[in-house]
């Protein structure tokens, strides 16, 4: 066995280096937070194919003085932090002292700085880890970085650095997250000689714009709550904006961009019941919390962090974004609206304004919608001076409903229905068009989450019970769990080994079809397991319910149960998709119908 020795310095720094420096973009990362913790306004970055060869970071900060620059090379040396109790109250972005020594372990390192208090900047170099005496160089106030060939001493560890097309993409991933969390910093990158990005000193707004795309924040919902000494602000994406991957997922605590699995769950559970199956969100959130309430002490690379309390918030994620993704239609999405809203609407949101005419009440609008007779009697249409169409199977709106009229509500008012599965509808903007279906069982999920939160079940006694067949294990598990049953609205009773009956459901499900309702919902509590369905299978029991009550494609909807539909969308959390995740209805506005049709050329 070879005898225990201390390592050369050298060795030790490079071993040291594995953890902080991955590739360039590492070193990168940690020279952009020395920067902004140097108070830097702007911040110029140079790289030659995708920063292996070279790696160029020039700022305005406050400068390293001359003394100061060879102990800035130095591992464990930093002015950040001097004591345990400041490890445990951090507010910079870098702390451990490890950046510079690191990066000039794995490559050829040249550092200039200059401080308002000296009469000329000052350089020292690195190679293969012989650091040079400062001597006098060109530069005004501010710092540069160089470094040369990355990993070119170890070419065990350059052989695993991918194409300068891949290092240059990490490069720039790198440049966005500092570009988002810091809208008072300019920043430049440059790559092969040619500019590829440029963001100017801007607000948080035009920042996320100018970095994510003007698409991207078409398609945000705000979010800014406060709890305590937490507060959350930033964007989150509607869920049509949804992605294949994680790749617009930015999440910064205090300032620091981070990655964590308690808040990546809370987000996700946020987006559980919008999101469609496989598809990511996409968000910017900017968390601010007392920094002794965090460790950011965990991992070299500084991002990854632990909470003091974890739970609570979890839970405060999770709720500030589901609260901001619950709002209707008409708040997430201001521009559908000029003077609509509660001005146009006062009596009821559920209701079309009286100046509208509407069919008569159908069984479907009365029992679904609850609009009450009086205010869809003959008297009140013949009051609004229209003469209302009165077929239900006539499907074209009367062109009454649209003339001289200023304003609509965010999803306007009925024209049609087509093939039986969506609703025309026009609004200010142009054309609407609903998937019925989906959005009736939105509406429909979100009443009876209400309804079992509150527990306020409006059951409905059958007349005549509905007895049907089911196999001695089905009859079995129903007779277990009759009391859960009960608290989700329906009442059972077991007529023998074979039989079951259904006497009383909830009363918004009535027109369901029962028999097949109530063996989908057996079966999901079998999934889920007896102590499980009301906590993490609850949803989608819900779902199940929702989706077997909601109107079926090819029902025939008079304009009365079509315009009640929408103001139901309108008022109801989260209408914009169904319980799956998929839209519930889109616009096409007058400019997109005129390019179609090519008017004006």
């Amino acid at each position: 066995m070879a005898a225990i020795k201390l390592l050369p310095e050298l060795l030790i720094n490079q071993i040291a280096a594995g953890e902080v420096v991955e590739r360039p973009a590492s070193a990168l990362k940690e020279i952009l937070e020395n920067s902004i913790d140097a108070s830097a306004t702007r911040i110029d970055i140079q790289l030659l194919q995708g920063g292996i060869k070279q790696m160029r970071i020039t700022d305005n900060g406050t400068g390293i003085a001359k003394d100061e620059l060879i102990p800035a090379l130095t591992r464990h040396s930093t002015s950040k932090i001097s004591s345990l109790d400041d490890l445990h109250k951090i507010t910079s972005l870098g702390f451990r002292g490890e950046a510079l020594a690191s990066i000039s372990a794995i490559s050829n390192l040249v550092l200039t700085s200059q401080t308002d208090t000296q009469n000329h900047a000052w350089q020292v170099q690195v190679n293969c880890g012989s650091i040079t005496q400062p001597r006098p160089a060109a530069l005004s106030r501010g710092t540069v970085v160089e470094a040369h060939d990355f990993f070119a001493n170890i070419p065990a560890r350059r052989k695993f650095l991918k194409t300068e097309t891949t290092e240059y993409t990490h490069c720039e991933d790198v440049l966005k997250r500092m570009a988002l969390v810091r809208p008072d910093v300019e920043f430049t990158l440059e790559h092969n000689g040619k500019l590829r990005h440029q963001y100017p000193i801007t607000d948080i707004s035009q920042r996320i714009k100018a970095v994510l795309g003007e698409d991207f924040m078409q398609s945000v919902a705000s979010i800014n709550e406060q709890a305590a000494d937490i507060r959350l602000q930033g964007v989150v994406a509607l869920p049509a904006y949804s992605r294949a991957s994680r790749d617009t997922q930015y999440f910064f605590v205090n300032h620091r961009f981070i990655r964590d699995r308690l808040i990546a769950h809370a987000i996700r559970e946020a987006y559980r019941d919008v999101l469609h199956l496989d598809r990511y969100p996409a968000f910017v959130l900017f968390l601010e919390m007392n920094p002794s309430e965090v460790d950011v002490n965990v991992h070299p690379a500084k991002s990854e962090i632990k909470f003091r309390d974890p739970r609570a918030l979890h839970q405060f994620i999770f709720h500030a974004v589901q609260k901001s993704l619950a709002r209707p239609s008409k708040e997430m999405h201001p521009e559908l609206v000029t003077n609509a809203g509660s001005e146009s609407m006062p009596h009821c949101p559920n209701r079309p304004p009286k100046k509208f005419g509407v069919e008569q009440p159908t069984e479907l609008y009365q029992s679904l919608f609850d609009i009450d007779d009086a205010y869809l009697n003959t008297s009140a249409v013949a009051d609004t001076g229209v003469q209302a169409n009165r077929r239900s199977d006539v499907l074209i709106a009367d062109s009454a409903l649209t003339e001289n009229v200023p304003d609509f509500p965010p999803l306007g008012f009925a024209l049609g229905q087509l093939h039986g599965v969506y609703i025309l509808a026009q609004n200010n903007n142009g054309l609407v068009v609903v998937d019925m279906h989906a959005a009736h069982e939105r509406i429909l999920y979100e009443k009876l989450k209400a309804a079992m939160d509150s527990q306020s079940w409006s059951m409905q006694a059958l007349l005549i019970p509905v007895t049907f067949h089911a196999d001695r294990g089905d009859v079995v598990f129903a007779e277990e769990n009759l009391a859960l049953f009960e608290q989700i609205g329906f009442e059972l009773a077991i007529l023998s080994p074979t039989t079951l009956a259904v006497r009383s459901v909830p009363a918004i499900l009535q027109q369901a079809d029962i028999v097949k309702l109530t063996l989908d919902i057996l079966r999901e509590i079998r999934e889920y397991g007896s102590d499980r369905v009301l906590t993490a299978g609850r949803n989608e029991i819900l779902a199940t319910m929702s989706c077997h009550t909601a109107i079926r494609a090819n029902r025939t909807l008079t304009i009365a149960e079509m315009n009640a539909l929408l103001r139901e969308m309108e008022a109801t959390d989260r209408a914009d998709q169904c319980n799956h995740g998929r839209p519930t209805w889109y616009e096409i506005n007058m400019a997109g119908l005129d390019k179609l049709f090519m008017r004006g050329k």
